[in-house]
Order: C-alpha cells, then sequence, then structure tokens
C-alpha cells in the first residue's frame, strides 16, 4: 500500500508532473432566495474577480441543474499554487482596490442578508493532474463528485488509483476531467473532489457506460490493493453561470 500511495506519474503526456500544484476552494453558497443571488454575483464579479485575476487565480461559478429549493451557488475558486492561496486571504482584508469595490456588499444590512451560510473545500490537485482543464465552451453540464473514504490509508489508495491508472481511462471514455484534488478541509474527510464536464446529459450517460463496460475498469477495479477504497459517492449536476471562468 505505501509503495502505491507514494507513487504518481503524468498520465496524458508522459512527462513528469508540474513542481507546483493548484489549489482550490470550493463554496458552496446557500441562498435565501433570487435576491441574494443577484447581490452575491454582484460582489463576485465587481470585486472578487478582478482581485483574483490580479493574482493569477480564476474563478468558476455554477448553479444547481435541477434548481433545487433553497438555490445554490457554486464557487471555485483555481489558486497557481498554494503562496497565492495564502496571499490572497490577505489580501481580502487588506486590498484597497477590492476593498472599495466590494463596499456596498459589505455594507447590506443584517436584515437583508445575501446567503444563509456556505461551507467551503480547501483542496490540493492531484500529481497526475497538477493544473485545471479548462472544458469546452459548449460545456452544458458540469459533474461534481465527491469521494469519501473510510480511513486516510484507504483514501490514499483511491488517489493512487487514480494516479496510476483510472484517469488515462477517463480520458480515452471522454470523461472530460476539469480537476481532480484531495480534500484537506471541509465537511467529508478524508475524501477527494473532482470535476467533469459534458455537453448534455445525454453525452455524460453513454460516456459512463463505456468507462464501467471497459476491460480497462474490470481489470483495475478487482484489484485487491484497491479493495474498499471509497466508502460513499456525492454527485452533484451543475451547469455554469455566463460569467464563469471555467
Amino acid at each position: 500500500m505505501a509503495a502505491v500511495g507514494a507513487t504518481s506519474i503524468s498520465y496524458a503526456s508522459g512527462k513528469m508532473p508540474a513542481t507546483e500544484k493548484e489549489f482550490y476552494e470550493m463554496r458552496v453558497y446557500q441562498l435565501p432566495g433570487n435576491a441574494g443571488k443577484v447581490e452575491l454575483e454582484k460582489y463576485l464579479t465587481g470585486a472578487l474577480l478582478p482581485l483574483l485575476e490580479k493574482h493569477g487565480a480564476r474563478l468558476g461559478a455554477f448553479e444547481e441543474l435541477d434548481m433545487e429549493e433553497p438555490p445554490r451557488i457554486y464557487i471555485l475558486l483555481i489558486f497557481p499554487n498554494a503562496q497565492t492561496y495564502l496571499t490572497l486571504q490577505e489580501k481580502f482584508g487588506t486590498d484597497q482596490e477590492y476593498l472599495e469595490k466590494a463596499k456596498n456588499y459589505f455594507e447590506l444590512p443584517a436584515s437583508k442578508p445575501v446567503f444563509e451560510r456556505y461551507e467551503t473545500f480547501l483542496m490540493e490537485a492531484f500529481d497526475a493532474i497538477p493544473q485545471h482543464r479548462s472544458p469546452d465552451k459548449n460545456r452544458g453540464l458540469i459533474e461534481l463528485r465527491t469521494y469519501e473514504s473510510y480511513n486516510e490509508g484507504a483514501g490514499l489508495r483511491k488517489i493512487a488509483m487514480f494516479n496510476n491508472e483510472e484517469l488515462p481511462l477517463f480520458d480515452k471514455v471522454n470523461l472530460h476531467p476539469v480537476f481532480f484534488s484531495k480534500i484537506l478541509a471541509g465537511k467529508y474527510m478524508p475524501a477527494l473532489m473532482y470535476m467533469l464536464w459534458f455537453n448534455n446529459m445525454d453525452e455524460r450517460e453513454a460516456n459512463w457506460k463505456v468507462f464501467r463496460e471497459s476491460e480497462e475498469w474490470k481489470t483495475m477495479s478487482a484489484k485487491d490493493i484497491y479493495a474498499d477504497t471509497v466508502s460513499k459517492v456525492h454527485k452533484k449536476f451543475l451547469k455554469p453561470r455566463p460569467y464563469s471562468q471555467i
């Protein structure tokens, strides 16, 4: 197990992984209604996004495909490395241009909350996919998947399975990765999170079927070293907001 947990490869190109891996923060905003959504997106596009771009970071924005109530907005913050993440935590309180642009948002009264609460996940990219991949412009469906493991060792074995064997198959059957990451802090621990894109649900269903029925998947999933690595799976189907950079 230790050997598998420590092994990783850059599966797509045959090159060594990049030295720096991206850091991600996924925020899930629970909104009181559409009025909150309007105010939140004013802040995201008018204040937060310009600050992120100043430091080489990006923003993905999505809403749930089934439009559940209360509504939720999923915000993916993509940092080039851990240092950029830490730098921006400081800039949120000191960057005067950002603070001025966010002034109206910060001064909204407590009687009119923009969101009820948001949960957040801090993540580090996998070795085999150290930087995210931008989807095609025609992406109409985003699939966000979270895998819980029963302990840390099982989680490491599942990450090794992706790094060493499973991600090449994702590419082969067109499951279209956006990012793969280990969750460092968040609601589900230990766990990993990843994102895929598709043109539509029909493509998604067809490509997952090819994956499940492939001999490669049947062979790798039968290996003892990968047994019992995932104890629970969470799936969300999302669609991008117009201002999303992902």
